[in-house]
């Protein structure tokens, strides 16, 4: 049943005790993608002189700063069950 559920809405109710090789190496890439933006947001909010625009960027930056906090930490959890 709950396999039927999760290819009906696409989404997975959570995530697979195993990761294969080539899902870490995307998780790789979209932590990379996640803290280039975090960088990009940090250099523009410091160069922004309106404050409404500075916040919303910098909620921005914050928000990719947690997506690469939870794709280290699933990425971590996952090498210690390699080892």
């Amino acid at each position: 049943m709950q396999q039927q559920n999760q290819q009906n809405n696409g989404m997975m109710a959570e995530p697979p005790t195993m990761i294969s090789t080539k899902d870490l190496l995307y998780l790789t890439d979209m932590m990379s993608w996640n803290l280039n933006v975090v960088k990009k947001a940090h250099d523009l909010a410091q160069d922004c002189q309106l404050p409404e625009i500075k916040q919303a960027i910098e909620q921005v930056g914050q928000m990719h700063q947690n997506h690469y906090q939870k794709l280290l930490n699933l990425t971590k959890s996952q090498s210690t069950q390699m080892n």
